[in-house]
């Protein structure tokens, strides 16, 4: 029975009801070492008797060790993997060493571990029980927390127990979470009764407030005061130390009393941490114990035999083995694991247990290790192979080869801090230019994801100057990159002289071209900054994302929407997740300019939910981007604020965030705010990401009276827009010289154009305000035929606000449109509405699961949820609608 615990159960209790409903949950359970997570855990199993039960112990030593927490959990349903998907079975099997490594995308592990678990929830509930995740290794981490934040309709359960601030934390952002705390002075004392009521009244007092409610030591403190291993017998203080230390003394001082050929044994299990019999007793007989010796180690309940596994009762007893035992005994375990091993990434982490200095040859061990973890998609335990490697290492030499490989492992981990002391450890033991170069790459990419990068531009441009003699394509390759980080922060001087430090490289011209676009978009020859851009796209150095944006910039939206389609189609094809958000990023924003705005807000949820998952900071920032502008377009204040909310940091975040709000205000009529919200684009500054919203600027400042404000921007968003070659961009310009000229024939002319290109909502507001002014001119006819069709237009787009000033202009010339009825794919979901609109392509919930990241059950439910609403039974009703 557990005492004190009943609203901790009630909770899993409830998560337990869910699954057998059909929903999916998760719970993150934290507290001390000893508190009763385990025994928590142990509850919810035997209540679960009707579930599938998964379950897994992680290990401190294992935390290096790619993928072993997903070993420990999935060991028993391999069998499943054969009815995986093609792409997600490989990398499942790889990163379970069932399979040679491939090298593929390490987050698609993560999908094939959701795809299976909801596979197996099919016969039944399913529950996942993971206790001590704080040593998950990261792989196994990351996979398991991707799986938790994408189960919905599947009937999965997963409980995660973890110590309460302890190092390594184990952040799990997005699940709900538990904190369990020491019990009551009444339920000790209720413990200790039932437990230890043959001890003196005193002596459980005393127990009882060394405890401090902590139910571990509730129940072993009396036990080492029976057999007389108290930790006040070896004159500590009992009460300095914390609760887990004195319980861990105590079963320290409890193995201490054991046959040296037991205390062997547990050494044996407790340094091996897999669990496998057969390798502890191989291991155990060349110390010289064997099978006989546990039964000692039974009787005192300290080790078990778990489902064919050994096991420790707790894992302050595995601690307290292995600590307890002195060094010269701890490695001569470690090397008789090593021989005995038949993992080369396990037997490689023994041999460098066994060995209290360098020792090049177990270096090399570690570093071999490290590219087998590398090709199964473990980047972490990568990091850690490599940076182990450089602690044997012999030579200076190879210590900083071994510790650049270490941060550039670091770095594909996202671990970003880890990466940036890496670097800065190579780089005080590596003498060779190149070398500098190299490690510079990895210091750049922290910087820029920190934010700083005009930092990353200057370390990627001395590293250039390092490698220029050495190898001159590399150096020209890091004064392209260096280039493109100075503009980003609009640091032209730099821009420039990097251009001139390229003189005479490999790939000059391509420097040169950055140097052109940033000076001429930044007040200087236009012409020549778009020809430029237009150069480095067609080039084969920038890749499809990158051509995405700079396409954007030029106002080609159908190329740039084809770039970025491109490269979604490659990411859900191979299931690599890692390229994926930029895609959905500039995906997004072209199908909210091309006027599928349903579509592009599917687009950047999707987008921000994986990004999130896997750390780009770029692309939840420009995600948000997106989304805020979106929902400024709609007229939804609270959206655009919570997305403008995560837009904090450096300029190209804060300027989009101010567009994004003065866009919100203008459909609303606040002029006065426009102005003041796009102040610094008015005086020139960033102009390259408000392109879009320098006509905003206009129209605001016109309204107010006070058509000087926006003059620059009009002059160079007119010669921006002459020089696109965008028949819309022109458009918008025309646009914007009829408001600045009030002559009609500018806006006769853009609405022309405005029929030969894209960007339905830049059409409606340029017949919007032409409607206005043929209604202030008394053409009520003329204007009637503009206004109809701005109002057909916002109305199909979902702009609110521009919606009902059309229609209170259409009204004001004698003619009233009555509100249009409900949209039905309005009420859906923009989760709903991808999965729709894959289901009536055709495309079964495997199929549509595989590309959006979903389980099948969570597909289905989606459809269940979407089919009243659409007013539809199947899926054949379902390819009859119109959907665009």
């Amino acid at each position: 029975m557990l005492y004190g615990r009943s609203a901790d159960l009630a909770r899993l209790e409830e998560l337990l009801a869910e699954a057998r409903a059909g929903r999916s949950g998760a719970l993150v359970v934290r507290g001390e070492a000893g508190i009763g997570k385990s025994a928590l855990l142990d509850q919810v199993a035997e209540r679960a008797s009707d579930f599938r039960v998964l379950r897994a112990t992680a290990v401190e030593s294992e935390s290096v060790v790619p993928f072993a927490g997903l070993n420990l959990l999935l060991r028993r349903e391999v069998g499943a993997l054969d009815r995986l998907p093609v792409k997600q079975a490989g990398a499942l099997r790889s990163a379970l060493g069932l399979a040679a490594p491939d090298g593929g995308d390490c987050f698609l592990v993560g999908l094939a571990v959701l795809t299976l678990l909801a596979d197996l929830a099919e016969r039944g509930p399913v529950l996942c029980l993971v206790d001590d995740a704080h040593w998950l290794d990261p792989g196994s981490a990351d996979a398991l927390l991707f799986a938790a934040r994408r189960l919905d309709a599947d009937g999965v359960a997963l409980v995660f127990a973890a110590r309460d601030l302890h190092a390594p934390p184990f952040p799990a952002p997005g699940l709900p979470e538990s904190r369990l705390t020491g019990l009551s002075a009444e339920d000790s004392a209720v413990l200790l009764d039932e437990h230890a009521g043959d001890l003196p009244r005193y002596v459980r007092d005393r127990i009882a407030d060394e405890a401090r409610g902590n139910p571990l030591a509730l129940l072993e403190l009396p036990a080492a005061q029976r057999e007389g291993h108290i930790p006040a017998a070896h004159g500590l203080r009992v009460a300095a130390l914390p609760t887990h230390s004195r319980i861990q003394q105590t079963f320290a001082d409890r193995i201490g009393t054991l046959p040296p050929a037991t205390r062997d044994l547990l050494l044996v299990a407790a340094a091996d941490d897999t669990g496998d019999p057969g390798v502890v007793f191989k291991a155990s007989e060349l110390l010289g114990a064997g099978v006989g010796d546990l039964e000692a180690a039974e009787q005192r309940q300290l080790l078990r035999s778990d489902e064919g596994r050994l096991a420790f009762r707790h894992p302050l007893i595995r601690a307290a083995a292995y600590q307890s035992a002195p060094l010269v005994r701890r490695m001569a375990v470690h090397r008789a694991l090593a021989e005995v091993s038949e993992d080369a990434y396990r037997a490689a982490w023994h041999l460098a247990a066994a060995v209290t200095g360098p020792d090049e040859e177990v270096a090399r061990a570690l570093a071999r290790s490290a590219e087998d973890a590398r090709n199964r998609g473990g980047y972490a335990a990568v990091a850690a192979a490599y940076q182990r490697a450089a602690e044997l290492s012999p030579s200076v030499v190879d210590r900083g080869k071994r510790l650049t490989e270490a941060a550039r492992a670091a770095l594909d981990a996202g671990q970003y801090d880890r990466a940036a002391a890496l670097a800065d450890q190579a780089g005080d033991l590596l003498d060779q230019p190149l070398e500098h170069a190299r490690i510079a790459r990895v210091r750049a990419t922290v910087a820029a994801e920190r934010g700083r990068s005009g930092e990353a531009a200057a370390v990627l441009a001395r590293a250039a100057h390092c490698a220029a003699e050495g190898d001159p394509v590399l150096a020209g390759d890091l004064l392209f990159a260096a280039a493109s980080s100075a503009w980003s922060v609009r640091d032209l001087d730099a821009v420039r002289a990097i251009a001139d430090q390229a003189a005479d490289l490999p790939g000059a011209a391509d420097v040169r071209a950055v140097a052109r676009a940033a000076t001429g978009l930044d007040g200087g020859d236009l012409a020549d900054a778009l020809d430029a851009l237009r150069t480095l796209v067609a080039g084969r150095r920038v890749d499809h994302a990158q051509a995405a944006w700079w396409l954007l910039v030029l106002g080609d939206d159908e190329a740039a929407y084809e770039q970025a389609a491109a490269v979604e189609r490659e990411s859900r094809a191979t299931g690599r997740l890692g390229t994926l958000p930029r895609a959905l990023a500039y995906l997004a924003r072209g199908r909210l300019h091309l006027g599928r705005l349903r579509d592009a807000r599917a687009t950047a949820e999707e987008g921000l939910r994986i990004a999130a998952d896997i750390g780009q900071v770029f692309s939840v920032g420009y995600l948000h981007s997106v989304l805020s502008e979106l929902a400024a377009v709609e007229g939804d204040e609270e959206r655009c604020r919570v997305s403008v909310a995560m837009l904090v940091g450096d300029a190209p975040r804060s300027i989009r965030a101010a567009c994004a709000l003065a866009l919100l205000d203008l459909g609303f009529g606040r002029y006065d705010a426009v102005l003041d919200r796009l102040a610094d684009v008015a005086s020139g500054a960033h102009r390259l990401y408000a392109i879009s919203s320098l006509p905003d600027l206009v129209e605001a400042a016109v309204r107010t009276g006070n058509p000087d404000a926006a003059r620059d921007s009009f002059d160079w968003y007119e010669k921006w827009a002459e020089h696109s070659g965008r028949p819309w961009a022109r458009a918008v310009a025309l646009r914007c010289r009829a408001l600045m000229t009030d002559e009609e024939r500018w806006y006769a002319e853009a609405v022309e154009l405005h029929r030969t290109d894209s960007r339905p909502f830049e059409r409606a507001r340029t017949e919007l305000l032409y409607g206005e002014w043929l209604r202030r001119a008394r053409r009520r006819n003329d204007a009637r035929t503009h206004l109809r069709s701005a109002l057909d237009a916002f109305d199909r787009l979902g702009a609110a606000p521009w919606s009902a000033r059309a229609r209170t202009e259409l009204r004001a010339t004698g003619e009233s449109r009555a509100l249009p009825g409900p949209d039905p794919l309005s009420a859906l979901t923009p989760q709903e509405l991808q999965v729709v609109r894959l289901a009536a392509e055709g495309l079964s919930n495997r199929d549509i699961g595989a590309q959006l990241f979903l389980s099948p059950r969570t597909v289905g439910y989606h459809l269940y949820k979407a089919y009243p609403k659409l007013g539809v039974a199947s899926r054949v009703e379902l390819g009859k609608l119109d959907l665009g």
